[in-house]
C-alpha cells in the first residue's frame, strides 16, 4: 500500500506540473478592481520586515465591517494560503473573498508563501515560509489588528499547495489552530522529488525537503503524521475540513488521505465535487469555508463533537 501511495504521487505530478503553472497569477502592477466588490474599502496591504527571510513578507488583511468604529472588539482570525505559483493577493484578486467577509466578524489574511510549499527550506536558508507564519506573521498580525489570540478563534486554509501547507500547519502545530482546511490539496508533496518530476519545479521541490528519507521530509509528510499519531493526540488535533473536485488531478490523492483519517479515527470532513483545479472552483468553495469557519468560531467544542 505505502509503495502504491508513493508510485502513484510521483506520476500524479508528473501530469499535474503544467496546470499548476496555469492556475494562478503574478502579482498585479495595479490593483485589480473585481466586480462586486465596488461597495467595499479593499483589503489593506501590509509589509513585514521579516528576519528570519531576510526581506520584506508582504500579506493582505480584510477586516469586518466596521471594525474602524467597533472600539476595542477583538475577532477571529482565518490565514488563507495562495498554491504553487500564486502569491499573497491572489485570494483578494482571482475571488470575490472580499465581498463574501462583509458578511461575518473575523479578520482574513493572506500571506505570502512563494514557491516554499510552507516549509523551511533546506537548500536556501532564507526560505523559512514555516518559521516566518507561525514565528513572525501571527504575532505582528495579533500585534497590529484587533485579533483574538486563543486557539479557538484561529483558522487557517488553503489552496493546492496552500492547502497542503493549511493542513500541515494545524497537524504541526495543533495548540495554534482550531480547525484547518484545504481546497484541492497538493496532500502528498513531501513525496515529490526532481528525479521523477525533471525540471524546475522538481528541483526546488528537492532543495526545499531535501533527498527522500530527509528529517524534513518526514516531518512534513501529512500522511506519516497521521499514521503516526496516537489516540491520545489526536484529540488535540484541530477539526480537519477538506474538499476536492472530481474533475481534479489530485482527487485521488484527496481521497487517500481521507481513507486514513477515518481508518485513524481523526475528526474530519471530506466533501467530493464537482469541478477542477481552478479558480471557478476555488471562488466556491471559500464561501463554503467561511460558513463552516463562522459556525466553528461560535461553538467549537460541540462542532468537533458532532463531527467525530
Amino acid at each position: 500500500m505505502k509503495l502504491f501511495r508513493l508510485s502513484y504521487s510521483l506520476t500524479l505530478l508528473l501530469f499535474a506540473v503544467f496546470p499548476l503553472f496555469s492556475q494562478t497569477s503574478q502579482p498585479a502592477k495595479k490593483p485589480i478592481t473585481i466586480k462586486g466588490d465596488g461597495h467595499y474599502a479593499p483589503p489593506k496591504e501590509e509589509r513585514l520586515k521579516s528576519t528570519l527571510m531576510g526581506r520584506e513578507m508582504p500579506y493582505r488583511v480584510i477586516v469586518p465591517p466596521n471594525y474602524s468604529q467597533s472600539g476595542e472588539t477583538k475577532f477571529p482570525v482565518i490565514y488563507l494560503l495562495h498554491g504553487l505559483t500564486g502569491h499573497f493577493n491572489n485570494w483578494t484578486e482571482l475571488t470575490k473573498l472580499n465581498t463574501y467577509a462583509q458578511a461575518y466578524k473575523f479578520i482574513i489574511v493572506t500571506p505570502e508563501g512563494g514557491d516554499g510549499w510552507y516549509t523551511d527550506s533546506i537548500a536556501n536558508t532564507s526560505d523559512k515560509y514555516e518559521s516566518y507564519i507561525i514565528q513572525e506573521l501571527i504575532p505582528e498580525v495579533e500585534k497590529k489588528y484587533r485579533v483574538l489570540s486563543t486557539r479557538d478563534k484561529r483558522a487557517i486554509a488553503g489552496l493546492s499547495m496552500g492547502g497542503f501547507g493549511a493542513l500541515k500547519f494545524g497537524l504541526k502545530y495543533p495548540d495554534r489552530f482550531v480547525l484547518a482546511g484545504s481546497f484541492s490539496g497538493a496532500l502528498g508533496a513531501a513525496s515529490f522529488t526532481e528525479k521523477e518530476i525533471p525540471g524546475a519545479i522538481g528541483k526546488t521541490i528537492d532543495g526545499i525537503f531535501g533527498p527522500i528519507g530527509s528529517d524534513t521530509r518526514r516531518s512534513n509528510d501529512l500522511f506519516g503524521i497521521i499514521r503516526s499519531v496516537t489516540p491520545e493526540q489526536i484529540r488535540s488535533i484541530p477539526f480537519i475540513y477538506l474538499d476536492c473536485g472530481a474533475e481534479d488531478f489530485l482527487f485521488t490523492n484527496n481521497r487517500q488521505f481521507t481513507d486514513l483519517l477515518i481508518a485513524k479515527k481523526v475528526p474530519h470532513e471530506f466533501r467530493e465535487l464537482p469541478g477542477a483545479h481552478n479558480w471557478k472552483y476555488w471562488d466556491k468553495q471559500v464561501q463554503e469555508f467561511l460558513r463552516i469557519a463562522d459556525r466553528y468560531f461560535a461553538n467549537a467544542n460541540s462542532f468537533a463533537a458532532t463531527s467525530k
